[in-house]
């Protein structure tokens, strides 16, 4: 296989995109640095000071790591200056990241999980950074200025671009324009990501289903009877699916991508803070309905497919339910025999 970095793949293959501009490959120029840099210490954990809580919660109310803390920092500092964005949302701030002066801004719209998965970095496994990429209209009022709340607040189906690094045994990049998913790994000899997954494409029917069952009681009968579907001997495989759950959104997901399966995480009923689950639309959700679907899968929340939801809050949670067509397909069937669904 020729040895093509991200950026050569982007320019040879793309060039009728509006995507294969100076100010796109500049911004995922950088992106690629700063996973880079979080790729580096996320490989000494347990060898430096990067594990454990940083006493703080974020806007999630979750307790912070000092890992998610440093590849926050580190995103930002990093995409600020590339001078093509005019604003970024992070899961671990509250409101929109300004680009502060006298730094050039660009019409570019970032949204990340700086680290998905830190829950399991003491343990050594699998985690990794989520992004999203929108356009805003370079003609907007006030195209100078951080954008309003509401210019951002896009349905997913209007992603430019969306991806993840996944940092494990080795690190990838996989991400996608609208013209397929391709995945690149690090290669630590020559520092840069080559093409090694062109053209990822789903398995329309899956056979791994992944989902925390200790949360069966708190959720309704629609998403029992799903995960029950999986388990059965009834249903289109005529044998159970093979149950995998790592815990990290962006593995189990990448898993899936490559074997075939459906990840599940239904609304629950455990915190009435969270009425719709514990996943984000715009850093998690969106972009991975973006790559699903470019590989040929589905991503709904049970009724509604996930990039039209249009979104009213930065840090709007959602069900959602992704991966193989002929699987995700059949959860909607289900949702709409018990008339659930939002």
């Amino acid at each position: 296989m020729p040895q093509i970095t991200v950026l050569e793949h982007l320019l040879l293959h793309q060039k009728e995109s509006p995507m294969a501009t100076g100010r796109f490959t500049r911004l995922l120029n950088e992106l690629i640095l700063a996973a880079k840099i979080i790729a580096r210490e996320v490989n000494k954990a347990g060898l430096v000071d990067v594990l454990g809580f940083t006493g703080e919660t974020n806007v999630q109310d979750e307790e912070v790591r000092k890992l998610d803390e440093y590849a926050n920092k580190v995103l930002i500092h990093r995409m600020a200056r590339a001078g093509v964005l005019c604003a970024m949302g992070s899961e671990e701030n509250a409101d929109l990241i300004e680009i502060p002066d006298p730094l050039p801004r660009g019409d570019y719209f970032l949204m990340f999980d700086p680290l998905d998965g830190s829950t399991n970095i003491d343990a050594n496994v699998n985690v990794g950074t989520i992004f999203s990429i929108y356009r805003l209209p370079s003609d907007r009022p006030n195209a100078n200025c951080t954008p309003l709340l509401s210019e951002v607040l896009m349905p997913g189906s209007q992603q430019v671009a969306a991806g993840y690094f996944l940092y494990g045994t080795s690190t990838m990049m996989v991400y996608s324009t609208g013209k397929g998913v391709h995945g690149f790994t690090l290669d630590p000899s020559v520092g840069e990501f080559l093409l090694s997954h062109p053209d990822i494409r789903t398995p329309e029917l899956g056979k791994i289903y992944s989902v925390n069952e200790s949360y069966w009681h708190y959720w309704d009968e629609a998403a029992k009877e799903s995960v029950a579907y999986f388990k059965s001997l009834e249903n289109e495989r005529r044998k159970p699916y093979s149950l995998r759950y790592i815990g990290s959104l962006v593995a189990d997901f990448h898993r899936n991508m490559l074997y075939g399966g459906v990840f599940l995480y239904p609304a629950d009923a455990r915190d009435p803070k969270k009425p719709q689950g514990k996943l984000r639309l715009l850093c998690e959700a969106s972009p991975l309905a973006f790559l699903a679907e470019q590989a040929g899968g589905r991503a709904t929340d049970g009724s509604r497919r996930i990039l039209d939801i249009e979104p009213h809050e930065l840090h709007q949670r959602v069900p959602l339910f992704i991966g193989s067509r002929r699987d995700v397909e059949k959860i909607g069937e289900i949702f709409a025999k018990h008339g659930a669904g939002n």
